[in-house]
């Protein structure tokens, strides 16, 4: 074994910020999700609003990518993107997800497993036009996840579109929002010794069970 292997072997940390129990937390996981992350945004930590998305391909190899949320309440989790890319072509054969939010600051975690689909028309349109010029350049001049000759290739792609539609470009028919409807969720809080908190949501009808995992 490398030093560097076993130095990595040796890194230990203590968790010992907070606790996550039955009686402090929320019946209902959509509100102990946003009260976790308004209390990331308010921490500032990096990045409140990253997550994982974890796909599953045909063959049944899973991948994961790190995208922003740009949205939630009752119905679900929504981020954008373009939907010819390879997490994209995953979602069209399998439309089974996972999220995972990791605040390394507050030593948190939430997961959150369900089944994906897009979002209407009207709020991709809707939140596409709420970005700035270059990012809507961007997603008509990125072929996401294919293989490309060089950066210029996206530079010429830029000032292609760029050109023919100034100001106004509209969103591409490839590239919109998803949706997670949640079927299960897992709130993590890290505890001294290594045991962790684990609180988990499963969906039964038109309710939630909580149940505590061990660590």
């Amino acid at each position: 074994m490398s030093s560097l292997s076993s130095s990595i072997a040796d890194l230990r940390k203590s968790y010992e910020r907070a606790e996550l129990s039955e009686s402090a937390s929320n019946q209902n996981p959509l509100q102990q999700f946003d009260q976790w992350l308004q209390e990331a945004v308010r921490a500032q930590v990096p990045e409140p609003n990253a997550m994982t998305v974890a796909t599953v391909s045909g063959d049944l190899r899973p991948s994961t990518r790190i995208v922003l949320i740009k949205g939630y309440d009752a119905r679900g989790i929504v981020w954008y993107t373009n939907y010819d890319s390879r997490k994209g072509q995953q979602l069209a054969g399998n439309p089974f997800a996972a999220l995972q939010f990791h605040w390394v600051e507050l030593e948190r975690v939430v997961r959150i497993e369900g089944r994906v689909e897009k979002v209407s028309a009207e709020e991709s349109d809707a939140y596409f036009a709420s970005r700035p010029l270059d990012s809507r350049i961007g997603a008509w001049a990125s072929p996401q996840s294919q293989v490309i000759s060089g950066r210029s290739v996206l530079v010429a792609n830029a000032a292609k579109y760029s050109a023919q539609f100034l100001l106004n470009p509209p969103r591409p028919p490839h590239w919109g929002g998803y949706r997670l409807v949640p079927e299960r969720w897992e709130f993590w809080q890290g505890r001294k010794s290594r045991l962790h908190d684990r609180l988990s949501y499963r969906q039964e009808g038109q309710h939630w069970i909580r149940e505590r995992l061990a660590p």
